[in-house]
């Protein structure tokens, strides 16, 4: 079982033996684990509620970044401290919350589940990927860092553009750049807490939470484009 909540954070930035490594991975991902949970609470919510609907064009884009820095700046306030997992399980709701308006939109169609489903097991089968890769590779790839950074900003950048033009094409463009850009980033990330980079449990999770998040939910627009099924 996961020791996440007995950590002694005075060890918190010094994994640097096997075995300290280990239980930053292993406690990482039981807390991954975990925040999937109120992930799905939220998007159940927005789905059932309706209440991310109005959040469009500017309005939904100001309140999505708002609230998205806005809780990642208090994780790191609160990363190595008792209150770092309620807030990172509080980020992990809201961004489940902001996810449900596409949910609703996938679910429109009458193969709406099915999309949904598929999009899960894409990104499950890319984590389980590059989670192999990543721990047999020897090569010290943290060099990587700065470019997935600029390509990552890039792509907000275009997701903004596109989201006032409202490009089909440009959305498939922007999702399949995502898709290739994040799954770089989980392998970035998870070599980083394999080698010892990165020795902090709530921010190794939130690190690899955002990779899966965009993957998933850069899968879901492309099946929702490409595969959607009206009545």
């Amino acid at each position: 079982m996961s020791d996440f909540q007995t950590l002694d954070t005075s060890t918190w930035g010094r994994a640097s033996t096997p075995a300290e490594r280990n239980r930053v991975m292993r406690n990482t991902y039981w807390l991954l684990a975990l925040s999937l949970l109120p992930t799905v609470l939220g998007a159940w919510l927005g789905v059932a509620t309706g209440i991310t609907q109005s959040l469009s064009g500017g309005l939904g884009l100001v309140v999505f970044l708002g609230g998205a820095f806005g809780f990642m700046y208090a994780i790191e306030k609160t990363k190595n401290s008792a209150s770092g997992v309620p807030v990172l399980l509080a980020f992990t709701f809201f961004m489940g919350l902001m996810l449900s308006r596409m949910i609703a939109m996938v679910l429109g169609f009458k193969n709406g589940s099915e999309l949904i489903m598929t999009a899960f097991a894409g990104t499950a089968g890319v984590f389980f990927v590059m989670a192999s890769v990543a721990s047999t590779i020897k090569r010290d790839i943290s060099g990587m860092g700065k470019w997935l950074f600029v390509g990552a900003l890039v792509l907000m950048v275009g997701g903004i553009v596109n989201m006032f033009i409202g490009s089909t094409v440009g959305m498939m463009v922007i999702s399949t750049l995502a898709i290739g850009i994040f799954s770089a980033y989980l392998l970035y990330d998870l070599k980083q807490i394999i080698d010892g980079g990165e020795t902090n449990y709530i921010s190794a999770t939130l690190a690899l939470y955002l990779d899966l998040f965009n993957i998933f939910q850069s899968l879901l627009a492309l099946l929702g484009i490409m595969g959607g099924e009206r009545d």
